[in-house]
């Protein structure tokens, strides 16, 4: 159902763009190495690594920069609505909840992921305005995830390091109980947001596939994916009841059968870093050309400090 809701959305809003970068793919060529030349000019490390910013921040703030084929977008900034159901996914990233995994606690911890600047950094390309803050690794890591799962053929230099976060995205997501509706209301700006910079409806679909068919669903059997050497991991991040059961579905391989159960309120001051911090630096990456942020992205991460609000963005701590 919600993946049939997704495509419908996505097939909507692609009919919109009227200039697309190019007809057809090569089937021989990674998707972010065709795109870094046909949308950045050139197949580069630092052009990839530029793809990979354009593509997270767009789904985070919506449009914002170009190139932008016209396709709008949300993003996950702010509250939405996925066919009928209220979303916000901001509450996992404030430090309000008891959701995120540190590895070593055997429940939730509440933490504010972002203590690197919020808004501001990303609106300029940058991860975050210290290296030292969560937020850095945070947006580097995620960053490092898409362009393995991309195909990025330069990755590993100092432009684009190889990706250094969890193998396991249940692992990283499993204490946040997220539901099909949050998972649909993520994908499809994910994928809303990588039309908007111009890939094919082709290419549009298979991102929209993989992040349905491997993340999106409860109970999904162990694949390997980032990085390959880890072996076959458990990635399911949709674990709420509502969630869509794989077709080959191996419960007894998560804890509680799969089902996830609703990380409890914490207080605020107990997150683990305050979402106050100064510039002190910045983040060596290419910038692109951009425009302002929508309004209410802006005024909706000043109102919570610093929020990201995401599923896929708690690509490892």
């Amino acid at each position: 159902m919600f993946l049939k809701h997704l495509f419908l959305a996505l097939t909507g809003a692609l009919s919109l763009a009227t200039t697309p970068v190019s007809a057809q793919r090569p089937s021989s060529t990674p998707i972010c190495d065709y795109y870094a030349e046909t949308i950045l000019g050139a197949n580069t490390e630092a052009n990839q690594r530029l793809l990979m910013v354009l593509l997270l921040h767009t789904t985070v703030l919506g449009n914002y920069t170009t190139p932008n084929t016209g396709i709008a977008v949300h993003g996950i900034a702010t509250p939405g609505n996925f066919h009928g159901q209220d979303v916000n996914l901001i509450k996992y990233f404030t430090g309000e909840l008891d959701s995120t995994n540190d590895g070593t606690t055997p429940h939730g911890v509440p933490v504010l992921l972002l203590d690197g600047g919020g808004a501001a950094p990303l609106l300029k390309n940058v991860s975050s305005y210290n290296t030292s803050s969560i937020q850095y690794h945070l947006f580097d890591h995620i960053e490092q995830y898409f362009a393995t799962l991309l195909g990025c053929s330069k990755q590993g230099g100092a432009a684009l390091p190889a990706y250094q976060g969890r193998a396991s995205m249940y692992e990283v997501h499993k204490f946040m109980d997220l539901s099909a509706a949050e998972l649909g209301w993520f994908n499809l700006q994910a994928t809303l947001a990588i039309a908007s910079l111009g890939f094919s409806k082709a290419d549009v679909a298979i991102v929209n596939d993989t992040l349905y068919n491997v993340f999106s669903k409860r109970c999904s059997p162990a694949v390997t994916l980032v990085p390959m050497n880890a072996g076959p991991q458990l990635q399911s991040c949709c674990v709420n009841e509502d969630c869509p059961l794989d077709a080959n579905a191996t419960c007894a391989a998560y804890p509680n059968k799969g089902v996830g159960v609703p990380p409890e309120a914490a207080n605020a001051t107990n997150a683990s870093a305050s979402g106050t911090e100064s510039p002190t630096g910045t983040a060596a990456v290419a910038t692109s050309t951009g425009a302002g942020v929508p309004a209410m992205a802006v005024e909706a991460w000043g109102t919570v400090g610093a929020v990201l609000g995401a599923v896929m963005l708690a690509v490892a701590l």
